[in-house]
C-alpha cells in the first residue's frame, strides 16, 4: 500500500531540500543537496538557476521511483526578494541576481526622486529603504540599465513562482511574495502601487493566483496539484495561523530574527520603520505586521570571538542553563523589562566589550545573550505594543537556547513564552496551504510541539 504524501522543495540560500509529508504531516522522506554559486555578468556570486532545475526534476524522478509513496501535490517554499525574469516559454532570460547585489546610488536617487521621497513610498508600500532587497527595485533597474532584456521579459517571477512554473508551464505571481518588501505593493490600496503603472511593470508582473489554490503540473506524464509557491517568511507562519486562533507572536529565529505578529492591523508609522519594521501579506492577503534584528548572525560572530579568546569549540554553550548568579551581575534592582524600558536602543552592545572585561567564557556568553535579549526586547514591543497578544512563540535555533529562552520568558513575565519544534515549519507551511486539495484527513493538532518557559525573577 503506497503512503499518500505532497512533495515540498525547501530553497533557501544555502540548503535546497525535498521533504515528503504524509497525511499526518510527519516527515516520511527528505533529501538535500547544495550547489555552487555561479557569478552574473559583473562577477557577483549568484544562484545557479539551471543546478536548480535539473535538480528539482532530478528529486522527483527519484521519488516516483519510489514504489513506497504516492504523491498527491507538489509546493515549494523559497527564499525572497530574488526575481527571476523568464521569456514567453518561461525561460530564463537572465541569472538570479543576488539580492545583496549593490544597487547604484544615481538609480536609488533618481527613483525616490520622481515618486515623492523615501519616506512616502516606504510608509504606502510598508518597505524600509533595502536597495536589491527590495526586489521592486531589482525590475526598475532592468528597465533602465539593460533596455534591451526588459523588452525580451514576458514577466519578472518571485522565485517560489518561477519553481512552480517549471512544473505547471504556467506563470503566476503569489501575494506572499509581492507582499514582503518589493516596494511593489500599495498596503492602503491592497494593489501594486502608482509608480509599478507608471513605469509600466505592472505588465511584467504575472497575474496574481491564490496561495492556498493548486494547478495541474505537467511533470513528467502524471497530473500532480502544484501549489503556486511561496515565501518562506510567510510559510513558516501558516501552521501556527491554523492551529492557534488566540492572539500571538511568532519569534521565527535564524540568521535574522523576525517577530511577526498576524494581528496586529496598525498601520506602520515612520517611527516604525525607521526601526526595521515592515508588513508583510499572509496567503490570505492579510497584512503582517513584522519587525526584525540581525541577531543570528551577530551571536554566531561574537560567539567565535568568545570561543577563541577563551580556547574552546563554538557550540560548547548550545545547552548551557541559565545562571541567575551572573544575570544579577548586570540587572539593577527591579524587573528586567523594568531596566530595559529605561534603556536607549544602542546602550547595550556586545560588540564594544572586550573579553577581558569577562572573569570566563560562561560569564561572557551570558553577558552576550543578555545582550541580544535586550534588543529582541526592543524589536518585539515594536509590533507587539496596543494588542491583546497572550502568547510568544519562538522557533528556529533561538528556541533550543536555555539562556535566550529563559530571558525572555524573564523580560515578557505577563505573556507566556514557548519553545516550539516543528519539523521544518516553511516547508510544513506549503503543505499546510493547500491541505484541503490533496489531504483527506483533518489537520492534526499536534504538529506543533511546544515547551513553557517561565520567569525565574520575580517582580
Amino acid at each position: 500500500m503506497k503512503i499518500p504524501v505532497i512533495a515540498i522543495f525547501d530553497i533557501g540560500k544555502t540548503n535546497k531540500k525535498l521533504f515528503l509529508f504524509d497525511e499526518d504531516y510527519k516527515i516520511v522522506f527528505e533529501r538535500s543537496a547544495r550547489f555552487l554559486e555561479t557569478q552574473d555578468e559583473d562577477g557577483d556570486t549568484c544562484e545557479n538557476l539551471e543546478s536548480l532545475r535539473l535538480s528539482v526534476f532530478d528529486s522527483l524522478h527519484e521519488v516516483l521511483r519510489n514504489k513506497q509513496f504516492d504523491i498527491k501535490a507538489i509546493n515549494f517554499s523559497t527564499y525572497g526578494a530574488s526575481l527571476v525574469y523568464v521569456d514567453e516559454n518561461g525561460r530564463p532570460l537572465a541569472p538570479l541576481y543576488n539580492y545583496l547585489k549593490e544597487y547604484p546610488i544615481p538609480l536609488k536617487e533618481q527613483f525616490y526622486g520622481a515618486y515623492g521621497g523615501e519616506e512616502k513610498l516606504a510608509l504606502s508600500t510598508t518597505s524600509p529603504i533595502l536597495g536589491s532587497l527590495n526586489s521592486g527595485m531589482q525590475l526598475y533597474r532592468i528597465k533602465y540599465e539593460k533596455p534591451e532584456l526588459f523588452k525580451k521579459i514576458k514577466y519578472a517571477l518571485h522565485l517560489p513562482q518561477y519553481m512552480s512554473s517549471i512544473i505547471t508551464g504556467e506563470m503566476h505571481s503569489d501575494i506572499t511574495s509581492i507582499g514582503c518588501h518589493t516596494n511593489f505593493w500599495d498596503f492602503e490600496k491592497q494593489d501594486y502601487h502608482d509608480w509599478v503603472y507608471k513605469e509600466h511593470l505592472a505588465e511584467k508582473l504575472a497575474p496574481i493566483f491564490p496561495g492556498n489554490d493548486v494547478m495541474q503540473s505537467t511533470f513528467p506524464s502524471e497530473n500532480y496539484l502544484t501549489g503556486v509557491g511561496l515565501h518562506d517568511s510567510s510559510a513558516a507562519l501558516i501552521p501556527y495561523i491554523e492551529s492557534f486562533k488566540e492572539p500571538f507572536i511568532l519569534l521565527s529565529t535564524g540568521t535574522w530574527c523576525i517577530s511577526l505578529n498576524p494581528f496586529n492591523n496598525q498601520p506602520l508609522t515612520k517611527a516604525e520603520l525607521d526601526k526595521d519594521c515592515l508588513c508583510y501579506l499572509s496567503y490570505q492577503a492579510k497584512p503582517i505586521k513584522a519587525s526584525r534584528l540581525f541577531t543570528g548572525f551577530e551571536h554566531e560572530q561574537e560567539g567565535k570571538r568568545i570561543a577563541e579568546h577563551f580556547g574552546y569549540a563554538v557550540g560548547k554553550h548550545r545547552t548551557t542553563k541559565l545562571s541567575l548568579a551572573i544575570i544579577k551581575k548586570y540587572l539593577p534592582k527591579g524587573s528586567l523589562a523594568e531596566y530595559f524600558d529605561t534603556l536607549n536602543d544602542g546602550d547595550l552592545n556586545f560588540a564594544e566589550k572586550q573579553m577581558e572585561d569577562f572573569k570566563d567564557d560562561l560569564e561572557a556568553y551570558h553577558y552576550l545573550i543578555f545582550t541580544l535579549v535586550f534588543k529582541q526586547y526592543k524589536s518585539t514591543q515594536l509590533v507587539l505594543k496596543d494588542t491583546s497578544v497572550k502568547r510568544i512563540f519562538v522557533d528556529g535555533g533561538f528556541s533550543k537556547n536555555l539562556i535566550f529562552m529563559n530571558l525572555l520568558a524573564m523580560v515578557f513575565p505577563k505573556i507566556e513564552v514557548y519553545a516550539a519544534s516543528m519539523a521544518q515549519a516553511t516547508a510544513m507551511g506549503a503543505a499546510v496551504a493547500i491541505h484541503k486539495h490533496w489531504n483527506t484527513k483533518p489537520l492534526p493538532t499536534d504538529m506543533i510541539g511546544l515547551k513553557l518557559f517561565v520567569s525565574s525573577i520575580k517582580n
